[in-house]
C-alpha cells in the first residue's frame, strides 16, 4: 500500500520494530529517508543527501497534491 491518511508514521524503537512494520511506504520516507541527510558525516555526503533529501521532499509534495486532487 503506497498511501493511508489514517495510518501515521512512527519513529520506531529499535531496528525489529521498524522491520516488522506494515505501515504504507509514504511513512517509510518520514520514518528512515527524510532522516539521513542528518546522519551524513562528510561534506561530499551531505551535498549528496541535501539534494537527494529535496527530491523526496518534492516528490512527496507532488504525491500528496495528487491525493488531494478535487475532480
Amino acid at each position: 500500500m503506497m498511501y493511508d491518511p489514517d495510518i501515521h508514521p512512527t519513529l520506531h524503537q529499535t531496528t525489529k520494530q521498524y522491520k516488522n512494520s506494515t505501515a504504507p511506504t509514504t511513512n517509510h520516507f518520514y520514518e528512515k529517508l527524510l532522516l539521513l541527510k542528518d546522519k551524513m558525516n562528510t561534506t561530499t555526503a551531505k551535498q549528496i543527501a541535501e539534494k537527494r533529501h529535496l527530491f523526496l521532499e518534492q516528490f512527496l509534495n507532488q504525491f500528496f497534491e495528487e491525493w488531494n486532487a478535487n475532480d
